[in-house]
């Protein structure tokens, strides 16, 4: 951060196809007043230009090792002086390689080796090389290193092949980016996010669930670990990778989840309540495959415990969030929700504009009534949902307003 206040970021630019992206990230965080210096390898030249850059950014672009024109010719010193993070995109295998087992053969691999500031890095690769198990040990040791990582993506690539490793979307980095630079306002709180669906066993391979993906409840989980919190994930059955610096348990059914949530709850300061619970589980599950025949089915069912109705009674326990998935009458279902629960907020959408997909438009209930929050990412809408928690939960211990919800432009 400079004088004035403004945070300074090393934007790092590696050998990929997807560093055309990066240019429009490097805008995007300018106009966000975000003060950007480009290094790039000399891969990441060939994608594209350092004019490129140059002209985005208003400063020349450090691509040489030898650069004389840095104070003592040690540019690889002098990047990460003053600055409040150094952000990698695209970071490619080989550059993911480098960093993991501190290699440092060109300006931007030893400028990070010699960094006085945090590192984030944001993965793009073919699909095969990020599943080899190379890359994914060296995942590891970054992580471990305390390296934020940033995606990747899944959908079709450049190569046309489809699945993991497509770089995050400009607006997906600027957002994650932002949130890490700013103040760590649940420092020291401790957050309990429930995600996913619940399966209820009917037989040894069969069962009741849902079309949940888990999206919004993970994202829930990463934007609070961002903003400094002790993260808890409880999740059903997803197909989505832990969040990083999140305690990751994983269950499978309604009463695995019950459990879970009772062994952390008394402890948070926070609970989201994000999972599609199942309101019904078979009375007695069949401990052998169930084997077809001509004659009908009966399956007996009890409902499940509620486990947000059961934490929100708790004597002093945690901020109750509530979520309402519903396919109609939105406000009338969710504030009736809310109110039989006594919870100070509920995020309520409709299903149709939620499930499996990136995108989420959700109208926050509070006592002050409906505070809708517009179409966007799910990790900017779990953002803007962290921020008006936050705030009801400063005001309920005496502050005398309530921030509004802020989004980034």
């Amino acid at each position: 951060m400079d004088e004035t206040g403004k945070r300074r970021v090393l934007l790092g630019v590696t050998g990929g196809i997807a560093a055309y992206k990066v240019a429009e990230l490097a805008r995007a965080l300018i106009r966000n007043n975000v003060e950007v210096q480009v290094a790039m390898t000399e891969a990441g030249t060939k994608f594209v230009t350092p004019a490129t850059f140059q002209a985005l950014t208003g400063k020349p672009v450090a691509t040489d090792l030898w650069d004389e024109s840095f104070p003592n010719a040690m540019a690889h010193i002098e990047l990460s002086r003053g600055m409040d993070a150094i952000v990698i995109a695209p970071a490619s295998a080989d550059f993911l390689a480098k960093l993991a087992h501190g290699l440092a053969d060109d300006l931007l691999s030893t400028a990070c080796l010699a960094r006085a500031c945090p590192l984030l890095v944001a993965p793009a690769m073919n699909r095969e090389m990020w599943d080899n198990p190379a890359t994914q040990r060296n995942l590891h040791v970054l992580r471990a290193d305390g390296v934020a990582v940033l995606g990747p993506a899944a959908g079709e690539q450049a190569c046309g092949e489809t699945g993991m490793g497509r770089l995050l979307e400009p607006e997906e980095l600027l957002h994650a980016i932002l949130a890490f630079l700013s103040p760590k306002r649940l420092a020291g709180r401790r957050v309990l996010v429930t995600a996913g669906p619940t399966f209820e066993a009917i037989d040894t391979v069969r069962g009741f669930t849902n079309q949940s993906s888990g999206k919004m409840g993970y994202a829930l989980a990463e934007a609070a670990a961002t903003l400094g919190a002790d993260v808890t994930l409880v999740s059903g059955p997803t197909l989505l990778a832990p969040p990083a610096n999140t305690h990751f348990v994983y269950v499978t059914s309604a009463a695995e989840m019950l459990n879970a949530v009772n062994a952390h709850a008394s402890s948070a300061d926070f609970f989201f309540s994000v999972a599609a619970v199942a309101d019904y589980t078979p009375e007695v599950a069949s401990t052998r495959k169930i084997k077809k025949s001509g004659a009908p089915l009966e399956i007996k069912l009890k409902p499940t415990v509620d486990i947000l109705a059961q934490v929100a009674k708790m004597p002093a326990g945690p901020f109750c969030v509530g979520f309402a998935a519903e396919s109609e009458n939105l406000a009338e279902y969710a504030q009736a929700k809310r109110k039989t629960k006594k919870l100070p907020m509920i995020v309520a959408n409709l299903v149709q504009h939620a499930i499996g997909r990136e995108e989420n438009e959700v109208t926050i209930y509070d006592d002050d009534g409906a505070h809708p929050v517009a179409r966007a990412l799910k990790s900017r809408v779990a953002h803007a949902i962290l921020e008006h928690a936050i705030a009801l939960f400063d005001a309920k211990r005496g502050s005398a307003t309530v921030t509004p919800i802020k989004q980034a432009s």
